[in-house]
């Protein structure tokens, strides 16, 4: 079921393409509109070489860039109605192909930026709008998403959903994307290399435990401070590698998926069907399963409540070195001005 490089698709095969976009170096907005028109340009050029290409996903910052000194000044972020956005909305209409991508998002109503991913119908329209609910700490700068784990309909039935980098490593919001219905789970990241093998351990167990599909894709290259990884991995519903990527920058990983099959394990299934099971305890002994809640964690964190045992102990918790006044937000400093 995986692809080496297909160029074509039937009526059921979803066919993906994650491009390990290279990392961009930013020093100020006028970069942005060159990573706008590049990747663009990627978007036109994959689908000519793969006429069959239903999704194209590019990594998270592939946008913006990871400039912490000026990544979350008002110059640099972009709202849904920029202009950017509205070339991306182009490119997948022009070149019938739905699209995944990046953007640091200002919030309209005047608070910290949000880190978002956007997912883009062949038609140009915006059919998800997700902002990170994991904002790396204690780097990232970026509000708490507010929008939840939305799951949107996306071609060959399959129902989409993504989430961003370090919300990967959260099983939890996997668990609630695939609640919600999700069967192809993506994941767009900015990660260097301290985490690789995490990234590859997590892509897997998002999908074997949510018994469906997972694309992910990260950024490739150095940008003069840190390194990173690419290796874009495209799983099967079973937790195995369909495909994995190398460390190439401008690497295309592609993989034809089967949304219907993930779809009828989790209806035929009974060993293994963990998202199912967890809700209706040890059936075979008690008919209908047990359904209570039996998880501390999910009732302390419903109630507010969520504290770990050793949390009076735990060092990190607030910008510390990188922010140590907290983000900086608002007009760009002239120091940063070209």
């Amino acid at each position: 079921m995986g692809s080496t490089g297909s160029v074509s698709s039937w009526e059921e095969a979803l066919l993906v393409a994650a491009i390990q976009y290279p990392v961009p170096v930013v020093s100020g907005p006028g970069d942005i509109q060159v990573n706008v028109d590049r990747i663009c340009k990627a978007v036109a050029a994959t689908k000519a070489g793969y006429p069959g290409l239903d999704l194209i996903v590019f990594p998270e910052y592939s946008t913006q860039g990871l400039n912490t000194a000026i990544w979350s000044y008002d110059e640099m972020l972009l709202s849904l109605d920029s202009p950017q956005v509205g070339q991306y909305r182009q490119a997948c209409k022009e070149a019938d192909v739905w699209g995944v991508f990046s953007i640091m998002e200002q919030d309209p109503e005047g608070g910290p930026p949000f880190n978002t991913a956007i997912i883009i119908d062949n038609k140009g329209e915006i059919a998800l709008h997700y902002r990170k609910l994991q904002p790396w700490v204690p780097v990232e700068p970026w509000a708490p998403g507010n929008l939840g784990m939305p799951v949107c309909d996306g071609p060959k039935g399959s129902k989409l959903a993504v989430c961003i980098c370090h919300d990967g490593m959260f099983p939890e919001l996997a668990r609630e994307a695939a609640y919600k219905g999700c069967n192809v789970y993506i994941r767009i990241s900015g990660y260097s290399t301290q985490v690789n093998d995490q990234w590859i351990i997590t892509n897997r167990t998002n999908a074997w435990q949510n018994l469906m599909y997972t694309v992910s894709v990260n950024l490739a290259g150095y940008d003069n401070v840190f390194y990173y990884f690419g290796e874009g991995t495209i799983c099967n519903y079973d937790g195995n590698v369909i495909q994995q990527g190398h460390r190439n920058p401008w690497e295309i990983v592609t993989a034809e998926l089967f949304p219907r099959l993930a779809d009828k394990a989790r209806e035929n299934w009974a060993l293994e069907n963990n998202i199912f099971n967890l809700g209706c305890r040890a059936y075979v002994a008690k008919p209908g399963g047990e359904k209570a809640n039996y998880l501390t964690w999910v009732r302390d964190l419903a109630e507010g409540k969520y504290k770990l045992p050793w949390d009076d102990k735990i060092k990190i918790r607030d910008g510390w070195k990188y922010y140590p006044n907290g983000g900086q937000y608002g007009p760009m400093p002239d120091k940063f001005k070209k």
